[in-house]
């Protein structure tokens, strides 16, 4: 790995009136690493990449982002990023390929190379023989798939998928891991946040984020030793109770 990090952040903090949604959080991210946010609703996660993709200025602290700053440099942030929020964003009304066609456009997707990259899109997704089909068709699984199969058009070297799995049965979950492994295997860099348990196992490394704070950071395993668990969902409990208590 490379020993400058994909994602640099020192002391971040994003605040909306008096509220603390964000508090002083800190943490890098490796290239080519599956980095976890893991916590449940309202715990941070998804404010903290909002701001790490350019999309919400920061109220303190630093991060970078393939290099730039999230302060001065956001729309150069969001020319080397791929984005994929937990809402579906694609249209329903354009088929499969139409809606490749269309976020090929808006990243400037060289035309030369376009024929050969959308192939690749639609057999990474496992959606060739779903090519004419209209997206509002598709089960909620296969709209993640190609949602993921046009953030990352571009060849973004770093990825952020807010929740992307939501609503998706358990199945098609582990098939949109699959996709996400071949990904990081060609080192691009997934920033991914959870709160399903049995997806932080796939990470690489895991934050775990409580009231707007990292109350844990480590290797899934590394952290079920510490609390000499099988579960993750029982490190992550002791861990809350812990925080609890010390306020």
């Amino acid at each position: 790995m490379s020993t400058q990090p994909s994602v640099r952040v020192e002391n971040l903090v994003k605040k909306f009136d008096d509220f603390v949604a964000v508090d002083h959080v800190t943490f890098n991210v490796e290239k080519g690493e599956i980095f976890g946010f893991l916590g449940s609703n309202g715990a941070g996660k998804s404010t903290t990449i909002r701001m790490l993709c350019g999309l919400l200025r920061p109220s303190g602290g630093k991060a970078w982002v393939g290099g730039f700053d999230v302060f001065s440099q956001s729309e150069e942030i969001k020319q080397n990023i791929g984005y994929m929020s937990q809402k579906f964003s694609l249209y329903d009304e354009l088929t499969v390929e139409e809606n490749i066609d269309f976020f090929s456009n808006i990243y400037s997707t060289p035309r030369g190379s376009l024929r050969q990259l959308k192939q690749e899109i639609l057999e990474m997704a496992g959606l060739e023989e779903r090519r004419n089909t209209m997206t509002r068709l598709l089960p909620r699984g296969w709209k993640q798939r190609l949602a993921l199969g046009c953030a990352v058009l571009h060849q973004p070297p770093i990825l952020f998928l807010d929740e992307p799995t939501s609503g998706v049965d358990p199945i098609a979950r582990r098939q949109f891991w699959e996709l996400i492994y071949q990904l990081s295997e060609r080192g691009q860099t997934i920033f991914v946040t959870t709160h399903y348990m049995d997806e932080a196992e796939y990470c690489h490394r895991l934050a775990l984020m409580h009231e707007g704070r990292i109350v844990a950071l480590d290797t899934p395993e590394a952290l079920r030793e510490a609390y000499r668990s099988d579960s993750l969902d029982d490190v992550f409990a002791a861990m809350i109770q812990e925080q609890e208590q010390e306020q």
